[in-house]
This record gives structure tokens, sequence and C-alpha cells, in this order.
């Protein structure tokens, strides 16, 4: 096999066991992973079923360059006015993880599924007020908080949360 066309070879390779940046285009190589001073947090519910409400976690790239961001961030409900955890964080819904550039004013989405407290007996869910959510962009270890009155659980054997990765809205 001649030398140029070992690149081709490792590329392919790389593709397919699923290395980020391998398929050209927008990568992340040389794009700094994204942090809470790019990234804007907001909530947009999209619906409801049986006992469950559905929405989205929106991250918004606000800064003048690209970032990148891959998996899954933190959620939790929080409440008592003063950023107070109320009950147990989100479970990770399985999901494709990728490493995606968002680049200024671009937007990536995480799924979010909330179980209905009063779906629960009281003795076992033991209702709260929350005020909303505490977010965690992936890797970042401060939050950012969006409102969004409801009413969870404070027993944390309840997980009334789950979210998928983020990916492309």
């Amino acid at each position: 096999m001649r030398k140029s066309s070992w690149g081709v070879v490792v590329v392919t390779a790389l593709m397919m066991i699923g290395v980020p940046g391998a398929a050209g285009g927008a990568t992340a190589r040389g794009v700094v992973e994204c942090t809470n001073t790019e990234l804007a947090a907001s909530y947009h519910a999209t619906g409801a079923a049986t006992s469950h409400r559905y929405g989205r976690i929106v991250l918004r790239n606000g800064s003048d360059h690209p970032c990148s961001i891959r998996g899954y961030g933190g959620l939790s409900y929080v409440g008592g006015g003063d950023g107070t955890q109320i009950g147990a964080p989100a479970d990770r819904d399985p999901s494709r993880v990728r490493t995606i550039v968002v680049r200024p004013g671009q937007k990536v989405v995480s799924v979010v599924s909330a179980a209905v407290a009063s779906a629960y007996p009281r003795h076992r869910c033991r209702p709260a007020h929350v005020d909303g959510f505490r977010v965690y962009v992936p890797d970042e270890t401060h939050s950012q908080y969006v409102a969004h009155p409801t009413t969870g659980c404070r027993n944390e054997r309840v997980h009334l949360l789950s979210h998928k990765a983020y990916r492309r809205p």
C-alpha cells in the first residue's frame, strides 16, 4: 500500500470506531470546550402524556467564538428560593454521544422527561415546591439556574427526571 493511502485507511478506521473529528467538516480539533461563559441555558416545554411532562434544555452559544460540547450535562430540581436541590438528580437516558461544535448563535438541546410527582404516593414522594432547574454544561463545575416552577419529590429514591445527551435541535 502506498504511503498516501495509509492516511485514508487511518481516517476511515477512526470514523468506523467513532472518534470525534475524524470525518472532516466541522470538528472539535482546536475548538475549546464550552463553559458557562459561552453558553446560556433555557427550558422549553414540548408536551405531556399520562403522568409525564416533556421538554428540552437548550444551550445557546452567546459568545463570539465556537466551542465544543460532548455528552450529558447535569440536571436537577432546585427550590426553597436558595437553590437547594429537591430530590434525585436526573437519570441519563441512553442516547448517542457526539462531539458538537457550537458556533456563535447556535444551540444544542437535551431532551428531558419529567414524571409528575402526584403519580407517587405522598408518603413516598414527600412533595415539595420546585423553583426550577440546576443545569450543568458537560464537564463544567458551575451550574446555571433556569426557572421552571413545578412540584418535585424530596425523597431522593424517587427519580422524576431523566435526560438525553446533547444534540443539535
